[in-house]
């Protein structure tokens, strides 16, 4: 084609072609009131064309990012384009459509700019397939790409199944309580209770009045019959949690119940029989608490038949952003806020730290960030100063002598300092004898300088000198 043969598009056709894309396309001046609004956009929001145009663009898209982290508003005020931003908006049906924008500044022939132009489009397919494809890595609330879940989350269905006594062990925060009602969702017992106690938390005689039960008169005030968690979890789940805190006494009952299938509610002169099945927790190793004799041999065989251990979050930091987007998700819904997700340098912090309180304290933070961040995206600023500027560890020691040894050394060493590497100033500012320092500075393998305080030239002093 030759130049001269170029024919620009009339601007009806273009027009044209605005109104057959499937993109949403919209225009803005710049006192934010829309100008134009294509079919599209109709389509995706549920709002008539001139119903949309006047109106400022956050009234009609309600979107997450509307006054805060507009991409629109960010081209207008750079004065670049943005491409890919993902956020989502509020149709007429105040559902959520998830959506992909693209903005750029809007020019006229003479190149100036008159408003701002966005092109968006709905991403609810996509969403739905990713929901699909995230549904492999979810097993009833818990989520996880860990290889070290999936086996878990492979045998649950079996375990599930069985009626066999489960034994969770796992750090606290671990998420034990999740994966135990999960295997009870699971199971033939789903349509029956599932209650959960935590056996830590109640003293021997309040734990048995509980789990138990007790009849009239029993003792003090008991003035009438009351069910305990076993009667009331009839045909479906119990769950102990810490049951490595159970008193050696109360073992023992728990022992009977798991052997006989029965109970003796306080005050009873019967015993009862119990279809109920048993998931006990622990954040102790049981294993360890028998070879020290904390916990029976017997009640550990009773309930160690299918044990299941749970990693803790540090060893499986690929759930981490999985986790974030379902706890943004959660509070979203909870709080009624529009965070719309979480930048990547806040995210980079999160998969930086330990997490010694696991999953819980996962949530504790993201919840932490809600506060501070209630729209738009998490940003670094929004997550706890102990993430932002983390707090210098002390070096751990294996044993005490080694923790002792490096105190003795740092305190040697600041001495040394402080008496410009005087020995004997140093010897009497920490109230010893001369060959009392020298032996210390011999056995803990301290290096001193060539300059010492009484001479300019002295040989270096190492842990095999022979001066020492």
């Amino acid at each position: 084609m030759k130049k001269g043969d170029f024919k620009q598009i009339p601007p009806g056709v273009t027009e044209i072609i605005l109104e057959s894309i499937s993109d949403g396309v919209f225009t803005v001046d710049h006192k934010w009131r829309i100008t134009s609004f294509n079919r599209a956009a109709e389509k995706i929001t549920g709002i008539p064309r001139e119903e949309a145009i006047g109106k400022h663009c956050w009234e009609v898209f309600r979107s997450s990012i509307c006054e805060t982290d507009c991409a629109l508003r960010r081209t207008m005020k750079q004065g670049k384009p943005f491409v890919d931003s993902s956020t989502y908006i509020v149709n007429y049906e105040k559902n959520r459509v998830p959506v992909v924008v693209c903005t750029s500044l809007l020019k006229d022939e003479k190149g100036t700019v008159v408003g701002g132009v966005e092109t968006f489009r709905d991403m609810s397919l996509v969403e739905e397939l990713r929901r699909k494809l995230d549904a492999r890595f979810q097993v009833g609330d818990m989520v996880s790409r860990s290889p070290s879940m999936h086996k878990i989350f492979t045998v649950l269905p079996q375990v599930a199944d069985s009626d066999s006594t489960v034994l969770i062990q796992g750090e606290t925060g671990t998420g034990k309580e999740l994966l135990a009602r999960a295997i009870h969702e699971l199971s033939p017992r789903r349509q029956k209770p599932f209650i959960a106690i935590n056996c830590g938390a109640l003293p021997d005689t309040l734990l048995e009045s509980e789990l138990f039960g007790y009849k009239a008169g029993a003792f003090t005030n008991a003035i009438k019959d009351k069910p305990g968690y076993f009667a009331l979890a009839e045909g479906g789940t119990i769950f102990l949690d810490e049951i490595n805190d159970v008193s050696a006494a109360f073992q023992v009952r728990l022992l009977r119940v798991l052997q006989e299938r029965t109970f003796h509610p306080l005050g009873a002169t019967r015993t009862v029989k119990a279809d109920v099945r048993v998931i006990a927790a622990s954040n102790k190793s049981l294993a360890d608490m028998v070879k020290t004799g904390a916990f029976r041999q017997d009640l550990f065989y009773r309930i160690n038949v299918v044990p299941l251990a749970l990693p803790p979050l540090r060893e499986r930091k690929e759930d981490i952003p999985l986790l974030v987007d379902r706890f943004i998700n959660r509070l979203n819904l909870l709080r009624g806020k529009t965070v719309a997700g979480i930048r990547q340098e806040a995210l980079s912090l999160l998969m930086s730290h330990n997490y010694p309180g696991n999953i819980r304290e996962l949530e504790n933070i993201i919840e932490h960030a809600f506060v501070l961040c209630p729209k738009g995206r998490i940003e670094p600023n929004c997550l706890p100063d102990s993430l932002i500027n983390p707090i210098p560890r002390a070096p751990v020691h294996e044993t005490i002598d080694a923790a002792l040894k490096s105190v003795e050394t740092h305190a040697i060493l600041d001495s040394l300092k402080r008496n410009s590497y005087n020995r004997l100033a140093t010897a009497r500012d920490l109230g010893m004898h001369k060959t009392t320092l020298f032996r210390k500075i011999k056995s803990l393998g301290i290096d001193l300088p060539e300059i010492d305080g009484r001479s300019n030239r002295k040989k270096l002093v190492k842990v095999a000198s022979t001066q020492l």
